[in-house]
């Protein structure tokens, strides 16, 4: 298991990011995709969808796309025209791959232009990984999972628990290679001395409940921590994850 670190300063404050990844048990080979940015406030996280060419050239070129293209600016507009690259990318690599070429793709980035003397960071937001925010001992899902599961659930079309949430929770409605090449999600979120955000992808939110992860991020569990505890729980999927801590 190998363990990232960088440190950036935001808005005069020191900001700490630690990210690690592990195959887990179902798969031979880790279809995640990470990058920690060690000059800029920028971390992202991919998970390719299903085991097969396709998931590793969409992760890898969603990734090396995004960091690419937000080089220079970090506003919504070229964040947007940033994903809409990866999108174009992702499907020319999937016109020589057979089978299926997408992935998610969830990102932490600073907001250059950001006011007030907080600073601030853009979330970036496509599939089902996801990030959270730990402020003032509460644990909050920043995102939303563009899932089939997740609009069943939310409009009451079925049980949480039920087997149709089931079978749709890994039926997505957004992601990187998507033929009709849709949008991610932007949102703007402040920082505050004492945040604590987790980016992670599904092997970790499907097998580490909220209830957990708010018990563990709150006690300052460590990414090491975190990836073993999704082992612990059977290891069902390749598991990332980045926490990033505002001093």
């Amino acid at each position: 298991m190998e363990i990232t670190t960088a440190e950036w300063t935001v808005a005069g404050r020191l900001v700490t990011a630690t990210a690690g990844s592990v195959v887990g048990n179902r798969y031979r080979d880790n279809f995640d995709v990470l990058h920690l940015d060690t000059v800029r406030p920028l971390a992202v996280v991919a998970d390719g969808m299903g085991d097969g060419p396709g998931s590793t050239a969409a992760g890898r070129t969603s990734v090396e796309v995004f960091v690419r293209e937000t080089a220079a600016v970090t506003g919504p507009a070229a964040l947007r025209a940033a994903v809409a690259g990866v999108q174009r990318a992702v499907r020319d690599a999937g016109r020589r791959i057979d089978g299926l070429t997408g992935c998610t793709l969830t990102a932490f980035v600073q907001d250059a232009d950001g006011p007030g003397e907080e600073g601030s960071v853009w979330i970036v937001q496509l599939g089902d990984s996801r990030a959270y925010r730990v402020r003032d001992g509460v644990l909050e899902l920043l995102t939303s999972d563009h899932t089939a599961a997740w609009l069943g659930i939310l409009n009451g079309w079925y049980a949480p628990n039920s087997r149709e949430a089931w079978i749709d929770r890994h039926r997505l409605t957004r992601y990187a290679g998507h033929p009709g090449m849709p949008e991610p999600d932007l949102l703007n979120v402040s920082l505050r001395p004492g945040d604590r955000f987790l980016l992670c992808t599904d092997g970790v939110s499907d097998q580490l409940d909220d209830r957990f992860l708010a018990a563990a991020l709150t006690g300052r569990a460590t990414v090491h921590e975190l990836l073993e505890s999704t082992l612990t729980a059977g290891g069902d999927d390749n598991a990332t994850v980045v926490l990033i801590d505002v001093s």
